[in-house]
């Protein structure tokens, strides 16, 4: 496929692709310690669409947060639910959520909103892009994790494809898609003008994997970490790039900056 086929055609058809799949629209919930839900809501809701975030309920939601101590027939309902579970609690063990998924506060301390938000998107992955339209507090962890997602994926496809030239397509189809992940995650209506314009940013993936093939002829040895090396780092640098230029649209400043 030549670079002008790969152009507004194949832009417009990854916008239609995220059109009909926009990511999960349900709202996140928030359950458990009766006290301490509306808190952990309030914050969480922060600059954002309110009915993103449901109270006391798991019913209809894409994500549930459970907040102090476990309460095994609940958690054991969302699981069986199919509803992926982010415990924010200062116990050791807690029935149906994973290790990797308990936010540990000792008592006493504030909630610690960017590690729960670390923890929701790297649950949900992209099907956390519609929630980080919503809710701002999500967006720089959401995004973070598409672009680590993305990398990886191009990473794993750069160092599987040995003819030359035959991963472009997929390689920069795959970055287009980052970009415009990120475009939902800021809460920003992707159309064809707007598309079209992306195509400007994406040059880079050429130029990166440009860099590439000539690092190939120095280094002919290994060659294909060299290329998973380049298409990790170019996807990367790519969706930074774009979560710059929609903080830069929307006024949005992200946590840390």
């Amino acid at each position: 496929m030549s670079r002008r086929k790969l152009g507004p055609l194949a832009v417009l058809s990854v916008v239609r692709e995220l059109r009909r799949g926009r990511g999960d629209q349900r709202p996140l919930a928030v359950a458990g310690a009766r006290e301490l839900v509306p808190l952990l809501a309030r914050q969480l809701r922060e600059g954002g669409d309110p009915s993103a975030v449901i109270e006391g309920t798991t019913e209809g939601s894409a994500v549930l947060v459970w907040v102090g101590g476990p309460d095994e027939e609940a958690l054991r309902a969302a699981q069986r639910a199919g509803i992926p579970i982010i415990a924010v609690t200062d116990a050791e063990v807690v029935p149906y959520v994973l290790a990797t998924d308990v936010v540990r506060v000792p008592p006493g301390q504030g909630f610690p909103v960017d590690a729960i938000a670390r923890a929701v998107a790297r649950r949900l992955g992209e099907d956390g892009t519609a929630l980080a339209g919503r809710l701002p507090v999500l967006r720089p962890a959401v995004c973070d994790e598409l672009i680590r997602s993305f990398s990886r994926k191009n990473a794993l496809i750069a160092a599987a494809v040995f003819v030359p030239g035959v991963d472009l397509p997929v390689l920069t189809l795959n970055q287009m898609r980052l970009v415009l992940r990120i475009a939902l995650a800021y809460g920003q209506e992707i159309d064809r003008e707007r598309a079209l314009e992306l195509l400007g940013v994406l040059g880079l993936g050429f130029g990166l994997r440009t860099a590439a093939r000539e690092l190939l002829d120095l280094v002919p040895v290994a060659g294909w970490a060299v290329k998973a090396a380049v298409a990790y780092a170019g996807t990367k640098a790519l969706g930074e790039a774009a979560v710059r230029y929609f903080e830069a649209r929307t006024g949005s400043v992200r946590a840390g900056t």
